[in-house]
């Protein structure tokens, strides 16, 4: 049986921030996640592409921000879980909870806190002619090397975040990038956007809109990908590679059976303190909902401090949030 304060479902980069604001509190975290190295989305999907809106980071590589976390939390020790699977939650007579997985680790802690990102998750697959037939031919549906594209030609797909920034850092990789959407506009940041389309001005990228990918083909491997415009107009590119980038379906698992309020695959919590409507069970990051909700990292770590600072009753019942302190040789001590 392993002890802690705080059982941390969830080793995505909004876990990890948890374990530091946690840390600060003297609170000791434990994390389970089903994936077999920290990071979740960042490290599995996406760990070369940077990302643009981490405070004081104009850019940041995504593996970078995880290396940067796990060096941030170093010094409060957490224990880690990593390749198992959540399946079991028993709440115990003194409100604590034993939280159990596949492989029948156990977990004894006060506090939950669910940060699964989107759970367990597969990539949205648009309907393509032969899409499947070439998956890992030559069709993917993240980047995890870009090296592997360059000076090759390489089709996106998708309107979103990922497609946009993905064109953006491509630009400077492939030989050609061109980027295929099925409307006029875009659902990514504005400033994304913007640098897309100046990059297509200056002609360093091809911008296809109100278009969809409808099939494609090639010899073993992927070799063209054709086009239809919104007037039924047929255009065949030659490509390398494919990236569809449509998001994730989102699936919660064991999570769903835990008794809490669940919308659209997500759980509905508190933004006071990001509490769910069981007792001692927290959410943040991706995997919550509430009105006004942003599925930005800089927001999961925004509710990562708060439901912190609401765990600390649970952990710590006999001791108020406030810590009194001397100074040795001008150092505090706590």
């Amino acid at each position: 049986m392993i002890t802690t304060d705080i059982c941390i479902i969830g080793a995505g980069p909004v876990g990890l921030f948890a374990v530091f604001e946690a840390g600060l509190l003297k609170m000791r975290c434990h994390l389970i996640d089903a994936l077999p190295q920290v990071g979740g989305q960042l490290s599995e999907i996406y760990p070369q592409k940077p990302i643009y809106d981490i405070p004081g980071y104009p850019a940041i590589n995504a593996q970078t921000l995880v290396d940067n976390l796990m060096e941030q939390i170093s010094s409060f020790n957490p224990g880690f879980t990593l390749g198992e699977r959540v399946e079991g939650l028993d709440r115990q007579t003194d409100g604590s909870y034993i939280v159990t997985t596949n492989e029948g680790t156990a977990v004894h802690c006060q506090v939950v806190v669910i940060a699964g990102g989107l759970g367990c998750f597969e990539p949205r697959k648009p309907e393509i002619i032969n899409l499947e037939r070439f998956e890992g031919k030559g069709v993917a549906y993240m980047v995890k090397n870009p090296e592997q594209l360059r000076d090759r030609r390489v089709v996106l797909a998708g309107g979103g975040d990922s497609a946009l920034d993905w064109a953006v850092f491509l630009a400077d990789v492939a030989s050609e990038v061109t980027l295929v959407h099925r409307s006029d506009t875009f659902r990514g940041a504005p400033d994304s956007a913007e640098k897309v389309f100046n990059l297509a001005n200056q002609g360093r990228i091809n911008l296809v809109l109100q278009s969809n990918i409808t099939s494609i083909n090639g010899n073993g491997h992927l070799q063209e990908v054709s086009i239809t415009a919104k007037d039924k107009t047929v255009t065949t590119l030659a490509a390398d590679h494919l990236i569809p980038l449509f998001g994730l379906t989102p699936k919660l698992g064991p999570i769903a059976d835990w008794g809490l309020t669940i919308d659209k695959s997500a759980i509905h919590v508190d933004t006071t303190d990001y509490s769910t409507n069981v007792e001692r069970i927290y959410a943040i990051g991706d995997i919550n909902t509430y009105p006004g909700k942003l599925k930005l990292i800089l927001c999961g770590f925004h509710e990562a401090a708060l439901m912190c600072q609401s765990a600390f009753r649970y952990v710590h019942p006999d001791q108020k949030l406030s810590f009194k302190y001397t100074t040795v040789n001008g150092v505090p001590t706590f």
